[in-house]
């Protein structure tokens, strides 16, 4: 199984923090905007790019509710051809991270099993099409990844966390090859993304959901984060044929995506940080 170094010491003190009643407003807004996403089923009715902006919206509505700020750098879609499939690989961060990527373009994602149990949240992602992988039943992942391989010939566009497991946003895990095999199995691209949360013009743990955080430990910290913003960059495709295997498909992807894993941002200040002395690259993407 994955497994990743961070914990509860990359995350230290919130930097900046809003008021009680905004952090209450924040609350309220984002139960409401989560609950009105029961009704999005009505959005499948719509004709495709109808359907697809309405749910996009809705995303970004709740993503906006806990008060956080998209930016989208790159492309503007996923899917450089329409009804062409596409393979998404980003890294993981936080339980944000879904509500970013479908809020640049509604897709089928790819999640650990337990997401599924989330309060409102978890059947609002099954709703979406979200493929579950049980870690502790790796005998299913074949079956996993034919399953993909399926849905990405038929068109769709589907998103993996290539690292396996969120890591605290500072560093970076090397990406698991298992689930680029549906990639090259259907002959479909792969597009690298890479998350990444900043406070002003500072990297930032603070939406990180690793070490001992619950879901509502995470939830809590960012709705007191003031002015957290979710940079989404969009990556060129690799197209089929680059790579022969799924372990040289994900080496090209990690690669294209490590070369924008820092610009001229810093480390926001953090009392608790074990990543701070670690050297950050400049951005060649």
């Amino acid at each position: 199984m994955p497994a990743s170094p961070c914990g509860d010491g990359c995350v230290g003190a919130t930097p900046a923090e809003v008021g009680r009643v905004r952090q209450v407003w924040r609350a309220v807004t984002a139960v409401t905007a989560l609950l009105c996403g029961v009704a999005i089923g009505l959005a499948l009715l719509l004709p495709g790019k109808q359907r697809e902006s309405a749910i996009r919206l809705w995303f970004r509505v709740v993503l906006r509710a806990f008060g956080v700020r998209l930016e989208v750098h790159g492309a503007r879609r996923f899917q450089e051809i329409p009804e062409r499939g596409v393979l998404v690989a980003s890294n993981h961060v936080s339980w944000l991270d879904e509500l970013a990527i479908d809020s640049v373009q509604p897709i089928k994602l790819v999640a650990k099993k337990d997401v599924k149990s989330w309060p409102v949240l978890g059947r609002i992602i099954t709703a979406a099409g979200t493929v579950y992988l049980d870690r502790e039943r790796l005998r299913e992942l074949p079956r996993t990844v034919d399953e993909l391989a399926a849905t990405l010939r038929g068109g769709s566009a589907v998103g993996i966390h290539a690292e396996g497991t969120t890591w605290c946003g500072l560093a970076s895990g090397r990406y698991k090859p298992a689930l680029f095999q549906a990639a090259l199995d259907a002959g479909v691209p792969v597009r690298p993304i890479v998350l990444r949360y900043r406070i002003g013009d500072h990297l930032t743990t603070q939406p990180a959901f690793i070490g001992s955080d619950t879901l509502v430990d995470s939830i809590r910290r960012v709705l007191k984060v003031k002015g957290l913003v979710v940079e989404v960059h969009v990556l060129d495709e690799i197209a089929p044929g680059r790579a022969a295997t799924r372990r040289e498909l994900a080496k090209l992807a990690e690669e294209q995506s490590s070369r924008l894993t820092s610009t001229e941002l810093e480390i926001a200040p953090s009392g608790g940080d074990s990543h701070r002395s670690r050297t950050i690259s400049s951005l060649v993407a």
